[in-house]
């Protein structure tokens, strides 16, 4: 795994084995990057991480320069391994939370410019995350929800859908704040 662009362009990750995660792929990371750059001021934002896993994500808004990211993870291991390298990186600008997204997202600490999800696929709740994210204003005016999920899903009628773009097996449904 490594950070495809920004301040820390080319840095490899090396999470431990045996984590219990799916990281993005390169391809689908630097497809969706490439969408972010005409859509967003990476210094400007503040993002929240959900389904972090190794914070594979989370490198990528640090590397661009975002203002702040706070990634959510039950996984201890995974949760180490993203507080571990974040310290690496840019400790003040991220924070690593150990607790499930859902849970969270009940009583979220605020709100976002971006917000990011990754669950794994077969989750069960992936297709409520769009609405609980927006019923319970998680973005900003002006921000944007990104959940990465299988082909298996379609979005195109929720209200607050914009465009979803597909990188091999990985689609990507951006979301916006509905008023």
């Amino acid at each position: 795994m490594r950070i495809v662009s920004g301040k820390f362009r080319g840095k490899q990750i090396h999470p431990p084995r045996g984590l219990p995660v799916r990281p993005t792929t390169d391809f689908a990371k630097e497809g969706l990057f490439n969408v972010l750059n005409n859509l967003v001021d990476f210094t400007e934002l503040e993002v929240l991480d959900l389904f972090a896993g190794t914070g594979n994500i989370s490198y990528e808004f640090i590397s661009r320069g975002c203002k702040e990211i706070v990634a959510i993870e039950i996984n201890p291991k995974c949760h180490s391994f993203i507080r571990k390298t974040a310290e690496e990186l840019i400790p003040e600008c991220m924070t690593a939370m150990r607790t499930d997204v859902f849970t969270y997202l009940k009583h979220p600490e605020g709100s976002f410019d971006l917000v990011f999800a990754d669950p794994p696929f077969d989750l069960e709740g992936i297709d409520t995350l769009p609405e609980l994210i927006i019923k319970n204003q998680l973005l900003r005016e002006d921000g944007w929800f990104i959940l990465e999920h299988s082909n298996r899903f379609d979005f195109a009628d929720h209200p607050g859908f914009d465009q979803q773009r597909k990188y091999g097996n990985v689609h990507f449904s951006f979301f916006r704040q509905v008023l």
